[in-house]
């Protein structure tokens, strides 16, 4: 590490530091308010394993010196600050600007205007929007913008509090705006000097740049990392720079404004792929890259508002149990949306079917064979799927058996079986690709079937009923441990639906001959009903893309769930009349 100082065209002194051996990429990083370049240690300290990496105090912060009145923190000023710091520490070759909040917002207005022509090989943007964006967004009319942008006037209340004169610097100087910060945030308290310099950033820039936006943009290659509970920049507002840049990647993280600081390990790794991606390396790109330019290419077409197309193009999705029934429906349903579908399924010849399926409705899946019900194989099925295309964005723990019959008749090895896949290949699945999306840090979702024998009593589903209801409350319990992971986890429980699971149930207690013939009698009664697979997969698609923690599926599941929580009492009589089988499923 070594210290050294530029100074700007006004004759400030700015401190710079730098990491990492000189020849390797260059990247510059850009400090918000209030903080000071020592925001960036921790991603810092990861990228100069491979990069040269070069981080300073802007303006008014940290080492560097502060000019003398509200003008000296023009965008102007700070974009020529910028430059002078990329041609002293990388005279020869492009940067690769990675920048955050007020940061951010300098190297927008940089980049968008003639300050860094031909400087700049990429930039990463951190929860910090260009402000003549900023102002169009605001200046949005139409009804499908409204709630985006009154969301984010309420998020960008401090911005008139900072511009009012004294108030502002008597809480800072109290000590009660950094404590609230600290607190909030978990971040360090900022330096006072540094929270109250910055608030000219403020004073000096809104009046300006939202007065009188201009239609700014530029061709840099561009990665806006928008997390997903910033208190102050929406994702909508940080991504509406879509219409400004069309060479866009946006990736959605979990967490919050201060995400540099909590999740640097993250940080890293985006921007190191974009580096790679940008400096024209032979290796393809990893797949959540091609994943944020698939979102980015949807923002630029839709003008930066949010579709459907934004959740799934170019994703990647992995649905055991996928070779028949609602496994395969939903293989097929998320491959139709744009997303990558990897087949898993115990019969290699119904995972190659439902391949072919896929692929000849226009769709690209890849087939895999795997016992669910065996934690090593699963284990290589993850390892695999990360290897082969990437982490997926989205898994579908589906693969299940069914068993009917009283619980007298039902065999210690009846009760083993089920167990192994209704309930250990849930939990075999949540384990390995859980690890992977917590460790990727970009969120995701992980549907586990469950059932509506789930929380309806059934004296002729004893052991299926059991594994449901365990897979339901796993999911409850998963999706609160995997909330702060940005992981959405979803129980689907679909009532009586037309599926094969009908032709290989066991019923137990039954000779061979008796066996088909109640196979044959629940298939009709099933077919009757007329509910398909096709049906469950559009609800399986609604509730994640509405993050539902509990998706019933068919009426009776809704009044099944409705009566559990009203009227349990009322479900205990039924399951004691109950002739036969009710329900169900894959």
């Amino acid at each position: 590490m070594s210290h050294s100082a530029v100074t700007s065209a006004d004759g400030l002194r700015l401190a710079v530091e730098e990491r990492g051996a000189r020849g390797r990429p260059v990247v510059v990083a850009v400090h918000g308010y209030p903080d000071d370049r020592h925001v960036w240690d921790g991603v810092a300290d990861l990228l100069a394993d491979d990069h040269h990496v070069v981080t300073y105090d802007v303006r008014g912060h940290g080492d560097s010196d502060a000019p003398g009145g509200r003008a000296g923190y023009d965008l102007d000023l700070l974009a020529a600050d910028l430059r002078a710091v990329c041609d002293a520490v990388s005279p020869d070759a492009p940067v690769h600007l990675l920048a955050h909040d007020w940061g951010a917002i300098q190297t927008w207005h940089a980049v968008t205007g003639d300050t860094l022509t031909g400087r700049v090989a990429s930039f990463t943007s951190i929860s910090g929007p260009c402000l003549d964006h900023v102002a169009l967004f605001l200046g949005r009319r139409s009804p499908r913008d409204l709630r985006a942008v009154l969301r984010q006037a309420a998020h960008s209340w401090y911005t008139l509090a900072f511009r009012l004169p004294v108030l502002p610097e008597l809480a800072i100087r109290s000590g009660a705006l950094g404590g609230l910060v600290a607190r909030r945030e978990r971040v360090p308290r900022p330096s006072v000097r540094d929270a109250v310099n910055g608030l000219e950033l403020y004073r000096r820039n809104l009046p300006r740049r939202l007065g009188r936006p201009e239609r700014r943009r530029t061709d840099v290659p561009v990665q806006v990392l928008a997390p997903r509970s910033d208190a102050y920049v929406t994702p909508a507002l940080a991504t509406s720079a879509a219409e400004f840049a069309p060479d866009l990647r946006v990736r959605y993280l979990p967490g919050g404004h201060w995400v540099v600081r909590h999740r640097p390990g993250v940080i890293a790794r985006c921007v190191s792929e974009l580096v790679s991606a940008t400096t024209g390396g032979d290796s393809p790109a990893p797949h959540a890259l091609t994943r944020a330019r698939a979102r980015g290419t949807a923002l630029v077409a839709s003008r930066g508002r949010r579709n459907r197309g934004v959740r799934w193009d170019s994703g990647l999705a992995v649905v055991t149990g996928a070779g028949s029934g609602i496994g395969r429906a939903t293989a097929r349903r998320v491959a139709a949306l744009g997303t990558r579908v990897v087949v898993a399924d115990v019969s290699s010849d119904a995972a190659a079917e439902t391949v072919e399926l896929v692929e000849r409705a226009g769709g690209r899946a890849f087939a895999h064979v795997v016992d669910v019900a065996d934690d090593a194989a699963v284990a290589e099925l993850a390892a695999r799927t990360a290897a082969e295309h990437g982490v997926p964005d989205l898994v579908v723990n589906n693969a299940g058996i069914g068993v009917a019959g009283p619980f007298a008749a039902t065999t210690p090895q009846e009760w083993r079986r089920i167990v192994d896949v209704n309930l250990w290949g849930v939990v075999h699945g949540c384990r390995h690709f859980g690890a992977l999306l917590t460790a990727q840090g970009e969120g995701g979702h992980i549907v586990n079937t469950a059932s509506a024998a789930a929380y309806v009593p059934s004296r002729v589903l004893p052991a299926y009923a059991t594994t449901k209801a365990a897979v339901l409350m796993l999911s409850q319990c998963l999706r609160a441990e995997l909330a702060d992971a940005g992981i959405g986890v979803t129980a689907l429980c679909p009532g009586i639906v037309d599926t094969p699971i009908t032709a290989h149930t066991r019923f137990a207690g039954t000779s061979d001959a008796e066996q088909d013939a109640r196979r044959g009698a629940a298939a009709a009664a099933y077919a009757r009903r007329g509910y398909t697979a096709e049906q469950v997969a559009a609800r399986l698609v609604r509730a994640v893309e509405r993050d539902l923690p509990l998706a019933p599926v068919t009426a009776e599941a809704h009044a099944g769930l409705l009566a559990s929580r009203l009227a349990p009492g009322l479900l205990r009589a039924l399951a004691r009349t109950d002739p036969g089988t009710s329900e169900e499923h894959r």
